[in-house]
């Protein structure tokens, strides 16, 4: 019969590891976290069971260091690796190298995380399966002549993005040849750099659309689940500020083809433990009275192979811990759920609440002074400092997740107004202004809003 993990290290840190580790003390599972020595007082380090400092600040010497991970796991008996999201987290070579050591992988297989970590691959493989892809090229555009002749046979305008990419970065978009020249330049540099891979792939952009994801599970038993789709169209630079679930843009009839998609694609690459199915949601052409035609379409826009930053939306529409979930999925244990049961309630709103400027969004870190959460019905907050810490420049600029949740959008909406208002943040830079902005926004507040929200804002 299988068991239950007994001890876990949490390769991450802020509010995910300390996510992480809450789940684990109330499973009785012994945590270990390790750390950086620039975050040795964050909040994470002392809730762990045990703590190991495995490098300097700078995250290649310390989360991406595989090695010093490992000897981390070794030296305090760990059983298993949770990789939370980033640093690692997608890495197959890591996934495989832990699992060769002899330790419990929390996450997809290896094979997985391969498959879908290139963005054409993935792509060649979703319209294989079935799942509706947008026009572009199925195999890299080799130098850029190459690209021209491909948006010219895609339609401009197109989106030229890193194969290898994630996370928003990466990306640029071109209205004629002429953009397209600058772009594809720009974009192969900057995937050389950052991800090894100077890869590109063109693909037609659509100027009004919607973001939408759908959270899956794959089970132990092989099944792969849908718990339900999150909104994520509020972004700065390609990056979530805001998630909700459910969609207000999402029909029930709609969701009912958009869940059958993400399981068919996590079906095609065999997919067990949690992962999310990115889409764009091309909303139906409007005319000037605003009567619609056509129907709402989808297109597959990559998979996220771990844990997404905002899975607490879908933990309370679903009533699920997706961690534990994970978890169970790793030793080959049957979900807390049962799937054919699954029954959302209710509405979640949840906001990143990060150390930048809020209206320009550049990273403004800093020693918090202040910080006092919001608390009450239908308030959760996910944490990663407390007052006295330092947010430091060497990591995402993410402080918080304010997750708000009620009835319905509008008393969510209400919660979150309410939050917004008491969460005292001082010393760093903070984007709650904002918030306090957007939670009044019309065009937000009728749910009829679409990526280019925030650029409309400001």
């Amino acid at each position: 019969m299988q068991k239950m993990i007994e001890s876990l290290l949490v390769a991450n840190r802020g509010e995910i590891a300390r996510r992480i580790i809450r789940t684990g003390r109330r499973l009785g599972i012994r945590t270990i976290a390790v750390h950086s020595e620039a975050d040795g007082a964050l909040p994470f380090v002392t809730e762990a069971d045990e703590a190991v400092c495995v490098g300097p600040a700078n995250p290649a010497q310390s989360y991406r260091n595989a090695e010093a991970i490992l000897d981390a796991a070794r030296s305090t008996g760990a059983q298993a690796i949770h990789p939370g999201y980033g640093f690692l987290s997608e890495n197959a070579d890591f996934a495989r190298t832990v699992e060769g050591a002899g330790l419990i992988w929390v996450g997809p297989g290896a094979d997985a995380i391969t498959a879908m970590g290139d963005k054409i691959n993935a792509r060649n493989l979703m319209a294989a399966a079935g799942v509706p892809v947008a026009p572009g090229t199925t195999e890299p555009a080799s130098d850029l002549d190459a690209a021209v002749a491909a948006a010219a046979e895609i339609g401009y305008p197109v989106m030229v993005k890193a194969a290898a990419g994630g996370g928003g970065m990466g990306m640029g978009v071109a209205a004629d040849e002429v953009a397209l020249r600058t772009e594809y330049d720009k974009v192969r540099a900057f995937a050389e750099r950052m991800f090894g891979d100077g890869s590109v792939l063109i693909e037609r952009y659509f100027p009004r659309v919607r973001h939408v994801e759908v959270q899956i599970l794959g089970l132990a038993d092989g099944r792969v689940v849908a718990l339900g789709e999150r909104e994520c169209s509020v972004q700065r630079r390609n990056q979530k500020l805001v998630e909700e679930s459910p969609s207000p843009a999402v029909s029930p009839e709609l969701r009912e083809r958009f869940l059958a998609a993400a399981v068919r694609a996590g079906e095609a690459v065999n997919y067990r433990n949690a992962g999310t199915v990115e889409c764009l949601l091309v909303p139906r052409q409007r005319d000037l009275k605003g009567d619609s035609s056509g129907v709402d379409e989808f297109f597959f826009l990559e998979m996220n192979t771990r844990l997404q930053v905002e899975h607490p939306v879908t933990e309370y529409v679903y009533g699920v811990d997706l961690v534990e979930e994970q978890l169970r999925v790793a030793v080959g244990l049957a979900p807390t759920f049962d799937p054919d049961a699954l029954t959302p309630r209710g509405h979640a709103i949840e906001l990143r609440i990060n150390a930048e400027d809020p209206k320009r969004f550049l990273p403004g870190p800093g020693a918090i002074t202040a910080w006092n959460e919001p608390s009450g019905a239908g308030v959760r907050v996910d944490s990663g400092y407390v007052a006295g810490n330092t947010v430091t420049p060497f990591y995402d600029s993410l402080m918080a997740k304010l997750i708000l949740t009620g009835d319905t959008r509008e008393e969510a909406v209400q919660r979150a107004r309410a939050a917004v208002a008491q969460f005292e943040i001082a010393g760093p830079k903070c984007n709650l202004p904002f918030f306090a902005e957007l939670l009044e926004n019309q065009e937000f507040l009728s749910g009829d809003y679409d990526t280019g929200i925030v650029s409309r804002m400001h």
